[in-house]
């Protein structure tokens, strides 16, 4: 169990997803960049490619993102934040989309 306060230190943004790639001699790696209502989008690595073989059909959503994680660097690469999913029964990952009246950088509270 973690407190409120220390749930409330989890900062979840609303973000669409400007472009995804797969990172070359990875299986599960993509690197997304990530408009959040930012100067600039961030980038962000995510072990999501098994789930979407065609990380193409990524470009265009609003998902969540946790945006307020150390960077952190994968396969030399930084990644500057996290992308939720929840798991089916069969393991593959489905993103967690928002209502396109919602804007990018809304913070979920």
């Amino acid at each position: 169990m973690i407190s409120f306060e220390d749930f409330a230190k989890v900062d979840i943004t609303v973000g669409k997803i400007i472009s995804a790639e797969k990172i070359p001699e990875t299986d599960k790696l993509l690197k997304l960049s990530v408009d959040l209502g930012e100067a600039k989008p961030r980038q962000i690595v995510s072990g999501i490619s098994l789930s979407f073989p065609d990380c193409a059909v990524l470009v265009g959503k609003k998902c969540m993102f946790i945006v307020n994680l150390e960077p952190r660097m994968i396969r030399g690469i930084e990644s500057q934040g996290m992308i939720l999913t929840v798991s089916d029964q069969e393991g593959k990952l489905n993103l967690l989309f928002t209502d396109e009246g919602i804007p990018v950088g809304t913070r979920v509270k």
